[in-house]
This record gives structure tokens, C-alpha cells and sequence, in this order.
């Protein structure tokens, strides 16, 4: 039998600016063992994730992983443009990480009254490549909320950061300072991809971060901490 999984979240599982880690997560099990169905979206904040959850609901699937907070802990950045995203995203008001709280809270238990499908909450992935600095400390402190709202809301808590976080650690990379992405940057990571033909790794690596693209976006090597981290909780089906 086949385990249907939606997968939840914002560009890094919309997978344009970042390597997909639907491919690898698949991958990692038997052929027809699992079907993923992506629910991304660029850009969302908790809230807009738990606006949109009609087609999840309209046909649940057996698994729901979540991947959300991002752009919640970016906004608690000094130098995040705060109002363009709230007009871009149209958000009722400021980001917050107690609104952050309350909106993945609703998400969640929307998803546990109405599906019978098992949830899983992923923590962030690291922001930036030092793990003490601003950006890094942002993501954890996050992820922290995200542990809270599993357990009181009953989901899997899924340890992304943790282990991202000790993927750098053993990296030791030479220090990049986390500098935020510009709209002008996330389009011409697009232009290397569809006219220069380099690929994110490459992009990546040019900029030598170790498992983003961008501080915020995946390479492979952050994608595939992913997959890794939702593999070893999902649970197997029998034929």
C-alpha cells in the first residue's frame, strides 16, 4: 500500500530557489512505497500556510509534514524589509513570534480534527552558515516554538535545525556573514539556473555556503538533511 504524504511550506519546499527535497525523500524509499503531493508556497508566513489548507483537508493524505517559520524568523532580523512582506503577503499584522505561536497552532489543529493523518512539524532549517550569529540563534529560538506547538497540538516535532546545526558544527566552514536576500538576488539565482545553466550546487558553492544557496534557500546537502530527517520518522506501510 502506497503512503500519501503532503508536504507543507514555503519556497523551500516549493523548490524554485531552493533543491527540492521531495526528490531525495522519495528516493530514499522502494519504488511505490510513497506518493508526495507538494503544498508550497514562496514567500508564506505561518499565517498564509494556515489560510490555504482546503485542498489538504479536501483530500487528506495518510502523512502531513510541515515546514514553516522561515520567513516568521526572518522577519524578527534587523534589515528585514517587515512592511513590503506584509503588503506582499497581505498579513493582518506584524509578524510576531507569538502570532508565529498562534497561527501554526490553528494550522495544526485544523489539519488533527479534520484529516486522521498523521503530522509531523519540522524545526527550521539553520539561517546563515554561524550557527552562534544573529540569523542562526533567529531559527533555533523558532524552532523552539515549533516544539511547543507539536506538543501541545500532539503532532511529531521532526529535528531539522538540530541536525543542520551539527552538519555546520562538523563543517567548520570559514565565516559568511548572513546577509538577507534581495529580490534582485532570487531573480538572478533564476537567471543562472534557465540561462547560464549552473545548477543551485553551483551557485552554492561560488558563494561558499555549505547547505544553502543563499543563508535561507537549500543546496543539495541542506535538501537532502531534509529528506533525511523526514525519512527516519516516516512510518512504513504494509502491502
Amino acid at each position: 500500500m502506497t503512503t500519501r504524504v503532503a508536504c507543507l511550506g514555503d519556497s523551500i519546499t516549493r523548490a524554485q530557489l531552493s533543491v527540492d527535497y521531495l526528490g531525495p525523500l522519495e528516493r530514499r524509499r522502494p519504488p511505490g512505497e510513497v506518493r508526495l503531493a507538494r503544498f508550497g508556497v514562496n514567500g508564506d508566513f505561518a499565517h498564509n500556510l494556515s489560510r490555504r489548507l482546503d485542498a489538504v483537508v479536501a483530500d487528506p493524505p495518510d502523512v502531513i509534514t510541515v515546514l514553516i517559520g522561515t520567513n516568521d524568523a526572518r522577519a524578527s532580523l534587523v534589515g528585514y524589509p517587515v512592511e513590503r512582506a506584509m503588503k506582499r503577503k497581505q498579513l493582518p499584522e506584524r509578524p510576531s513570534a507569538g502570532w508565529f505561536q498562534q497561527c501554526l497552532a490553528a494550522a495544526v489543529e485544523r489539519l488533527r480534527t479534520q484529516t486522521d493523518a498523521m503530522i509531523a512539524l519540522l524545526s527550521l532549517p539553520v539561517l546563515g552558515q554561524q550557527p552562534d550569529g544573529a540569523a542562526a540563534q533567529a531559527s533555533q529560538a523558532y524552532s523552539r516554538m515549533i516544539a511547543e506547538v507539536a506538543t501541545t497540538n500532539k503532532a511529531a516535532y521532526l529535528p531539522l535545525h538540530e541536525r543542520q546545526t551539527e552538519e555546520l558544527r562538523r563543517a567548520d566552514p570559514p565565516p559568511s556573514p548572513y546577509q538577507e536576500p534581495t529580490p534582485a538576488s532570487s531573480v538572478g539565482v533564476l537567471v543562472q539556473r534557465a540561462v547560464l545553466r549552473r545548477g543551485l550546487d553551483t551557485v552554492s558553492r561560488r558563494r561558499g555556503l555549505v547547505l544553502t544557496t543563499d543563508h535561507i534557500h537549500q543546496n543539495s546537502r541542506g535538501a537532502a538533511l531534509v529528506a533525511e530527517v523526514i525519512d527516519a520518522w516516516l512510518p512504513t506501510r504494509s502491502t
